[in-house]
């Protein structure tokens, strides 16, 4: 059977190549109707990230049986629009809706993690299911698994010690695009690859650290201690950069974020990116793209997430009884200036 490529699906609906990327990947610049019909059509052709979904869950048709409740989304931080959440849950609400449910967000405040507290904003008894939102404590969590609930977990607290929940867990794919870019890397010749962010912080993050530690070691390049380091604080991070005698050749950091945290500590070093030495982010945030140097990253497909979730909570609300499932929907590595491709 034959790939299905964007160029299919471009030529099928008479539009540009660029334009059924940006439906796709959920860029702006598109009116809702135009995304919509874009995306219909991949998932009637069986494009590769919607071979999975039914039509009718892309284009709002009517689903069978309508319900009506609540579904809980929990929060652990504020989101803001260059959080890659921010667009799922626009496509999240709008799903749910589609199933007659009705997404009431309830922040976590650092009170609650402490007393292990609900937020008062929170009746468990008016939910019909809950989704937990970059919840990291563990401890946390598993009140939250004990509330009778059938629960979903966008990332969640990090399993080094094989540690799990007893919930469907949802993740962006974390590995696969780490180690093509360590192995791009090291094809050019750059063996000294270093690691910033805290691996402990989230599962996700944990992935990523291993991803990139396992790519290192199948090609039998030894990793230098001195070029990981395992912080997300921005003051820490500065003093870590600036005790290195030498840098590597390229880092590799936990997100977007704390990569533009790296890169401005470095700048007032006064070393260059990509002059002195490449870096590579996660996330494909908005200002990645509007950075300088713009970032070379690892773009999440928010809307696929979305969409995952639901299928996710709606058959665990069906059938309670299922084993639990951990979903990773796929990502792809976006190469930019910042290693000078």
């Amino acid at each position: 059977m034959k790939k299905v490529t964007i160029q299919d699906i471009a030529d099928e609906l008479g539009v540009s190549r660029n334009t059924v990327s940006k439906a796709i990947n959920n860029a702006e610049g598109l009116a809702d109707a135009t995304r919509e019909r874009i995306l219909q059509k991949a998932v009637e052709m069986g494009y590769k990230q919607f071979s999975y979904i039914k039509a009718q869950t892309l284009t709002g048709a009517e689903q069978e049986p309508k319900r009506e409740g609540e579904i809980a989304l929990l929060l652990g931080n504020a989101i803001d629009l260059s959080h890659f959440a921010s667009l799922m849950l626009d496509k999240l609400k709008k799903e749910l809706s589609q199933w007659g449910y009705t997404l009431n967000p309830h922040r976590v405040e650092r009170d609650n993690f402490l007393c292990r507290s609900l937020p008062v904003t929170f009746v468990p008894e008016r939910a019909s299911a809950v989704i937990c939102i970059e919840m990291f404590d563990r401890a946390y969590d598993e009140m939250i698994c004990s509330l009778g609930l059938p629960v979903l977990f966008v990332d969640g607290p990090h399993k080094r010690d094989g540690d799990d929940l007893p919930a469907d867990q949802l993740y962006m794919e974390n590995t696969t695009a780490i180690t093509r870019f360590v192995n791009d890397m090291l094809v050019r010749g750059k063996r000294r690859i270093g690691f910033i962010g805290d691996y402990e912080h989230c599962q996700s993050f944990f992935e990523r650290y291993t991803a990139f530690r396992c790519a290192m070691l199948l090609a039998n390049v030894p990793v230098e201690e001195r070029f990981c380091i395992k912080t997300c604080d921005q003051a820490r991070l500065e003093e870590a950069l600036t005790a290195l005698a030498e840098l590597p050749d390229v880092f590799i950091c936990a997100n977007d974020f704390v990569a533009d945290d790296a890169i401005y500590a470095l700048r007032k070093l006064g070393k260059s990116v990509p002059g002195d030495v490449l870096f590579c982010g996660f996330d494909d945030a908005p200002n990645s793209r509007i950075m300088t140097p713009s970032l070379t990253t690892v773009h999440i497909h928010t809307q696929v997430m979305a969409v995952m979730a639901v299928q996710l909570l709606i058959t665990r609300i069906d059938q309670p009884n299922l084993d639990y499932r951990t979903v990773h929907t796929e990502t792809e590595l976006i190469y930019r200036d910042s290693t000078r491709l």
